[in-house]
C-alpha cells in the first residue's frame, strides 16, 4: 500500500511517499510559504519521482502548520504526532524531540513504542525558530545556509542576551557596527537559539537519546551548541527536516490498517 505524508510549514512544503509503512519511494522539500502552490509542487515531485499515479495512493494525510489550508487529505493531523512517529521510525532509540520550525520550537518525550507522553511548546515567539535565524542571516548578508560555516570559524562567539527577535536585531547590528567579526556574530546567534530552546527541553524532563528535527536541524552550528548547552550528544539524520512529513505517511498506513481490520 502507498500512502503520501504531506507537511505544510510556514516557509516549506514537504512529502513523503511511502510504500507498506517502511520503504520510503520519493520526497520533496519545496521552499514556499503557506497559500502558495508549495504543496502542490511538493506533491507532483514524489509523484514523477515515485512513478506512482495519485489515484495509487491508497491514504493523504497532511501535517503542519497550514495542514487546515489543504483540503485533498483523508487525514489533518498534528504536526507533534507525526514528527513523534517519523522520528521513532528512523531512530528508535531517541526519547527526546526537539523539533526546531520556522514558526514555533517544541520539545517532544516519546515512550518505547515512539508515541508521544509529553510535550512543551514556543508558538508565542520568534525567537528561538528559524524565523530568528532568517532575521539575522538577513542582518548580516548571508544566506541561512552559511551560518553553519561561518559559526564554525568564531575563535570568541557573541553574547546575544536579548530573548526577543526585535531586541536581538538591535544588539545584533551594534555589535556588528563596533566591529564584533561576523562568524562570533553567527556563532553567538546560534547559542542563543539553543538557549532558548534547551529550557524547553529541560521543562519537558530531558531523556537521552536526544534527536533534532526540523529544518534548523540541518544547521550544525545550532546542532553543536545544542549539545554543549544540555550536556548530551544530538542525534542527527539527514532526513531530519522530512520527519514530519514522514510520520504523516506512518499514519496513513496505521489509519488504513485499521480501517481495513
Amino acid at each position: 500500500m502507498v500512502t503520501l505524508g504531506i507537511d505544510i510549514g510556514s516557509t516549506t512544503s514537504k512529502a513523503v511517499m511511502l510504500k507498506d509503512g517502511n520503504e520510503i519511494l520519493a520526497s520533496s522539500i519545496v521552499i514556499a510559504t503557506v497559500g502558495t502552490d508549495g504543496v502542490s509542487r511538493a506533491i507532483d515531485n514524489v509523484l514523477k519521482d515515485s512513478r506512482i499515479a495519485q489515484e495509487e495512493i491508497g491514504c493523504m494525510v497532511a501535517t503542519g502548520y497550514g495542514r487546515q489550508t489543504y483540503q485533498g487529505s483523508d487525514f489533518q493531523v498534528s504536526e507533534l504526532t507525526c514528527h513523534a512517529l517519523g522520528v521513532h521510525h528512523i531512530c528508535p532509540e531517541v526519547r527526546t524531540v526537539i523539533d526546531i520550525g520556522g514558526q514555533d520550537a517544541k520539545v517532544l518525550s516519546l515512550n518505547e513504542q515512539g508515541r508521544m507522553v509529553n510535550f512543551v511548546m514556543n508558538d508565542k515567539c520568534a525567537a528561538g525558530t528559524g524565523r530568528f535565524l532568517d532575521v539575522m542571516a538577513t542582518i548580516l548578508k548571508l544566506d541561512i545556509s552559511q551560518l553553519e560555516v561561518e559559526a564554525a570559524k568564531s575563535q570568541k562567539p557573541a553574547n546575544i542576551s536579548s530573548t526577543c527577535t526585535v531586541f536581538a536585531e538591535s544588539e545584533v547590528i551594534s555589535q556588528l557596527a563596533s566591529g564584533v567579526e561576523i562568524p562570533d556574530l553567527v556563532a553567538g546567534i546560534c547559542q542563543s537559539v539553543a538557549t532558548r530552546v534547551a529550557s524547553l527541553a529541560r521543562r519537558v524532563g530531558l531523556k537521552e537519546q536526544v534527536c533534532m528535527s526540523g529544518g534548523v536541524a540541518r544547521n550544525a552550528g545550532v546542532r553543536m551548541a545544542m549539545a554543549r548547552e544540555l550536556g548530551v550528544t544530538i542525534v542527527f539524520d539527514p532526513m531530519a527536516q522530512l520527519m514530519g512529513a514522514l510520520g504523516a505517511a506512518l499514519y496513513g498506513f496505521e489509519k488504513s490498517g485499521q480501517q481495513g481490520k
